[in-house]
C-alpha cells in the first residue's frame, strides 16, 4: 500500500498540472486528528473541477495512481452534481473520489454551519482560486453521540421488544434468514447499537464518537461489557440463536436501566416481563403446535 506522503505528494502533482482540477480537499479518517488509522484507511478525496463532463466521459486519469483491482461504479454517472469513483488499486490503496465543480465548492465555503463530514475534519491539498480560505475550521463534535430525549429513549426501548417477537416467531418456524435479519440486523443495529452508544455517552460526558455501526466500540467498552456483546451473537444453529436472543434480552435491560437510571428516564419493566415470559413460551412450543398458551 502506498504511504500517505507519496499518495498526497501524487494527487497535488497530478492537480497541479491539470488546469481543470481547481481544489482538491481530503476528507474522513485521514484528515480527522482524532481518528484511528492502520494499514487498511482509504483516502477520501473530493476534486472539484471547472468540467464536470471530461470525467463523465474518460476513466484513464485513474491510471495516474496505479494498476487498478476494482472500481465502483463500473460506468461513471453524475449524482446530483457529483461524481463518485471508488478505487482499489493492485498494492492495496484504496481511493474513494468525489468530484464536483468549483460552484459546488463556492457554496460549501459560502455555508455557516460544516456539512457534518467536513465537520469531522478535512485538509486542503490544493486551492488554486483560494475557495477554500472562507471555510470554517472543523469542530470534529458532528458524529458525537446525543444525548437522548426521553420519548426518543421510550421509543427505542417498546420498538426493541416488539422485534424481539419476529425473532422469536422466526425461530420456531425454522424460518433462519429472517430470524438473522431481525437479529442481527435491525436489533443489533437500530437499537442494541443505539443503547450502547448512549451508555457511552454517559460515560465519556457525551464527547466520544464509536463511528459508524460501532465499529470502534472494542476501543471504548471495558472487557467484561464487551464479553457480553459477544454473547449476542450465533452461528446458524437454532439454538445457538436462541440463547443469542437472550442474551442480548437481557444486555439491553441491563443497558436500558443503566442509561434509564443516569438520565432519569424508566424502563418498562412489565412489558420487559411479559415479552420475556411470551419468547420463553415460544421457544418450548411444540414445533406442530396450533395454538400457543401466554
Amino acid at each position: 500500500m502506498k504511504d500517505q506522503k507519496r499518495m498526497l505528494m501524487d494527487l497535488m502533482e497530478w492537480g497541479t498540472a491539470n488546469e481543470n482540477i481547481r481544489a482538491l480537499l481530503m476528507t474522513s479518517s485521514r484528515a480527522n486528528p482524532h481518528a484511528y488509522r492502520d494499514v487498511f484507511t482509504d483516502y477520501d478525496i473530493e476534486v472539484f473541477v471547472e468540467d464536470l463532463d471530461y470525467f463523465l466521459s474518460d476513466d484513464t486519469w485513474m491510471k495516474r495512481f496505479g494498476e487498478s483491482m476494482t472500481t465502483v461504479p463500473l460506468i461513471p454517472r453524475e449524482n446530483e452534481g457529483w461524481i463518485t469513483r471508488l478505487v482499489m488499486y493492485m498494492d492495496g490503496t484504496r481511493v474513494d473520489f468525489q468530484i464536483s465543480t468549483t460552484e459546488s465548492l463556492e457554496e460549501i465555503a459560502e455555508l455557516e454551519e460544516l456539512p457534518p463530514h467536513y465537520d469531522l475534519g478535512y485538509k486542503v491539498l490544493l486551492d488554486k482560486d483560494q475557495i477554500v480560505e472562507g471555510m470554517m475550521t472543523p469542530s470534529n463534535k458532528a458524529f458525537l453521540v446525543k444525548k437522548p430525549t426521553q420519548d426518543e429513549f421510550q421509543e427505542l426501548v417498546n420498538s426493541y421488544w416488539w422485534d424481539t417477537t419476529y425473532v422469536a416467531k422466526s425461530l420456531w418456524r425454522d424460518e433462519l434468514f429472517f430470524a438473522k435479519y431481525m437479529l442481527d440486523n435491525v436489533m443489533r443495529f437500530q437499537y442494541l447499537q443505539k443503547i450502547l452508544e448512549w451508555s457511552l455517552g454517559i460515560r465519556f460526558n457525551w464527547e466520544v464518537n464509536p463511528n459508524k455501526c460501532g465499529r470502534w466500540f472494542k476501543r471504548y467498552l471495558d472487557a467484561e461489557t464487551w464479553e457480553k456483546l459477544e454473547a449476542t451473537y450465533a452461528g446458524a444453529d437454532l439454538e445457538e440463536n436462541w440463547n443469542a436472543l437472550i442474551n442480548m434480552n437481557e444486555f439491553f435491560m441491563e443497558l436500558c436501566r443503566d442509561v434509564g437510571s443516569e438520565l432519569g428516564f424508566e424502563c418498562p419493566k412489565e412489558v420487559e416481563m411479559n415479552i420475556t415470559n411470551y419468547l420463553q413460551k415460544v421457544r418450548e412450543l411444540d414445533p406442530e403446535a396450533d395454538e400457543i398458551e401466554i
